[in-house]
């Protein structure tokens, strides 16, 4: 068992190959080829703002475009200042913060430059 190939994706190691040279994770289905996973694996982690600098926890961003918030009578402006983030790769929204006049927010790391 010392040659199990982990999950790229969740870390699990009840993996299996599949059809094409592919390994298949049983517990997040995520398909990958081991062969891509040495030059995949030194970007994986990392939560870039949509100018493709690497964000940080506890870095400050600023939105770039009007967001709406359900629930909320108005949008989150675009240039709205957000300081010491935190970032949430497992997550889609994957920067929790707080933001005056809202109060704490999950956001896309698409919709934010690094301030």
């Amino acid at each position: 068992m010392s040659d199990t190939i982990l999950c790229p994706k969740c870390g699990s190691e009840f993996t299996y190959p599949s059809e094409n040279n592919m390994m298949t994770c049983s517990q997040c289905f995520y398909e990958w080829n081991p062969e891509d996973t040495t030059s995949e694996s030194s970007g994986e982690g990392k939560i870039l703002d949509s100018n493709g600098n690497e964000l940080q926890d506890g870095d400050s961003v600023v939105v770039i475009k009007d967001l709406p918030v359900k629930g909320a009578p108005k949008p989150v402006k675009a240039g709205t200042k957000v300081k010491n983030i935190r970032l949430r790769p497992d997550s889609d929204h994957n920067i929790d913060c707080k933001i005056d006049g809202f109060g704490s927010m999950a956001l896309k790391s698409e919709f934010v430059k690094k301030a």
